[in-house]
């Protein structure tokens, strides 16, 4: 069953939209990674998923439920939200800032839920300290445990990991581990620490100026960016016309610079030989590994550059090489 799923989300703000159209789905029990860069909609789709911003156009299902009359989605009360920076009383403590909420949500046994919380988040010993002293990390920890209180079966954490140290950047990621294995609560997560992000997450979705570019699993962007052999040769396309054919189970790539990129089912010593046989002058054979983050920034600037083809009326196709 689909936790999150959105058809045509479409949100504008002073003419310009931020969410073009957006297709998400979000299964439960993923942690499901948001990608995109900063102004791609990725904190305006959580608003509107967890109902603090009200659709233009389209439809938001949370467990299997469609958005109410005023627009707001039926699910939202399962759904906990750290959207942008933790809503902290400054003056209250940890256990104070959780009390306000757990009371006004009409949380039972609130006292012993919000100790309950605080262990889970790791601040359990900060006593009577005021948020406003806690440091950066144990505010982010803190605006999880708010995320927390009620006991959610949805988290939408939006950049959990910014301005972490490696201590703290582990520890939440192992908290949202937790959290998805233990709890079973479903994770929506974004992040610009894509190697963190990796980690953690089972599926991926790609964003780039408000459009979905591609939603996929954890298997397959492990897949695309695993081992690939770099070529160069003096006559790029008769070597891709003679790798193709010997090789129809690869994936083949013609890049920018003009060399050649195979993934997939390939041997590298057969390739070497069939250049060889064929006359190809090599000037270049080597594997490379695919870094993810290179992976991820191709996918968004593709995006973008199809939705600005859109925008100008431009028509774009696949292109196969």
């Amino acid at each position: 069953m689909n936790v999150v799923e959105t058809r045509g989300l479409t949100k504008s703000y002073r003419g310009k939209r931020a969410v073009d159209r957006l297709d998400l789905h979000v299964a439960q029990g993923d942690i499901y990674g948001f990608v995109g860069k900063n102004g791609a909609g990725k904190s305006t789709v959580m608003k509107m998923v967890c109902g603090l911003a009200t659709p233009d156009e389209g439809e938001i299902e949370l467990f299997g439920s469609r958005a109410d009359e005023c627009g707001r989605p039926e699910g939202a009360p399962r759904v906990g939200a750290l959207i942008e920076a933790p809503g902290l009383v400054p003056n209250l403590s940890a256990y104070e800032n959780l009390m306000a909420k757990a009371l006004a949500m009409g949380v039972a046994d609130a006292p012993a839920r919000c100790r309950e919380t605080l262990a889970l988040v790791g601040l359990d010993g900060v006593g009577k300290k005021k948020a406003k002293g806690f440091s950066l990390g144990m505010k982010q920890r803190l605006g999880l445990a708010l995320a927390l209180v009620g006991s959610p079966d949805l988290l939408l954490l939006d950049e959990p990991l910014n301005g972490l140290d490696p201590e703290g950047t582990r520890a939440m990621r192992n908290l949202i581990v937790r959290l998805n294995q233990t709890l079973g609560v479903t994770v929506v997560i974004s992040s610009h620490v894509l190697d963190q992000l990796d980690r953690v997450a089972t599926r991926f979705g790609v964003i780039a100026e408000g459009r979905m570019v591609r939603e996929m699993t954890s298997e397959q962007v492990q897949a695309e960016c695993g081992d690939s052999l770099r070529v160069r040769t003096v006559d790029p396309a008769r070597s891709l016309a003679l790798m193709e054919e010997a090789f129809p189970q690869a994936t083949l790539r013609a890049l920018p610079d003009g060399s050649l990129s195979v993934t997939g089912d390939y041997d590298a010593a057969a390739v070497s030989r069939l250049l060889h046989d064929a006359d190809q002058t090599v000037l270049e054979l080597n594997p490379v590994r695919r870094d993810i983050e290179d992976y991820f920034v191709e996918l968004m600037e593709g995006g973008a550059r199809g939705a600005a083809g859109v925008v100008s009326g431009e028509e774009g196709g696949a292109r196969h090489v």
